[in-house]
């Protein structure tokens, strides 16, 4: 196994976040603004070298097998209707939850559903209902905003990129104003995840991945939420890939021409390309020892807890 670093430049997708540990990044981050290079040599090795740790831990672990047992979602719990949505505006609505409800949903509906892998393989997980599924996606009345404007639903089904491969799962199929396809939520609520068979890190420099963005059809690469200061050269995520798992941790570029900065952390997306695909291996961040946690581009996160 070796470890490979990746960094994404351009693509940034948010500001401040406020509510991050920021204190790491303090005066544009402790790794930026001081430091020889052989405090960065250290660096770097104690961050490989929890990494290594990090694997070890999980490969062959309980916690890795009730992984693979489970069902966790990796890609989008929201299909848009067939040819997506009309206008910029519309996806932005999507985007801030700006849904307007023109109707009844249905009230209550079976409490499990099944999941159903390609292989063969299926797990049986309890459902939420139409109305639990609209609020998931729903926020505060979209008062003189552009708004999706929601009609009704039926059940349905839907495909879902899962730690096992593609999941056929229940889904609500919601009707939109002005759409001959409907948008689906997957109605499915994910599995627990399991305990970390080891704890957070201690002392290691860096801060944990703000969450999965996508991974490729392939599964060869796989784009996460990367933080970094506002005076440094944006970050980097570096990758150690063993027979179970995939571990990720950020660092940031350090920049010599560095004034005086906000105390901020900017997120970034960092698409990191693998020597194979993910398949059933646990994508872990390094930091925390704890599976990076899903975070889709549209929508709200795929849990409900």
């Amino acid at each position: 196994m070796h470890i490979r670093a990746s960094r994404t430049a351009g693509l940034l997708v948010g500001l401040v976040l406020a509510a991050v540990g920021l204190g790491t990044v303090t005066g544009c981050g402790s790794e930026q603004v001081a430091g020889s290079r052989q405090d960065a040599v250290a660096d770097a090795k104690a961050r490989a070298q929890r990494a290594r740790k990090v694997a070890a831990a999980w490969d062959g672990s309980a916690a890795a097998a009730a992984w693979r047992a489970g069902y966790h979602p990796l890609g989008d719990v929201i299909q848009l209707p067939r040819g997506g949505l009309r206008s910029e505006g519309e996806r932005r609505a999507l985007q801030g939850r700006m849904l307007v409800l023109r109707g009844a949903l249905p009230g209550t509906g079976p409490e499990d559903g099944r999941v159903t892998w390609a292989g063969g393989d299926s797990l049986t997980r309890p459902l939420v209902g139409a109305k639990e599924s609209y609020e998931s996606m729903a926020g505060p009345p979209a008062r003189g905003k552009p708004h999706l404007t929601v009609t009704g639903a039926k059940p349905g089904e839907m495909t879902v990129a899962t730690s096992r491969g593609p999941a056929t799962v229940p889904a609500w199929l919601f009707t939109l104003d002005g759409y001959d396809s409907p948008l689906k939520r997957a109605a499915v609520v994910p599995s627990k995840l399991p305990e970390p068979p080891i704890r957070r890190a201690r002392g290691v420099p860096g801060l944990p991945l703000h969450g999965l963005f996508r991974t490729t059809p392939d599964g060869r690469s796989v784009t996460v939420d990367a933080l970094h200061g506002a005076c440094d050269d944006g970050a980097v995520v570096s990758v150690l890939e063993t027979r179970g798992s995939v571990v990720l941790w950020s660092a940031v570029r350090k920049r010599e021409d560095v004034g005086l900065c906000t105390d901020q952390a900017i997120s970034q997306q960092v698409t990191v390309k693998l020597d194979r695909p993910v398949g059933d291996r646990v994508l872990l961040d390094s930091i925390t020892g704890r599976p990076v946690p899903y975070r889709p581009l549209r929508g709200p996160t795929a849990n409900w807890s």
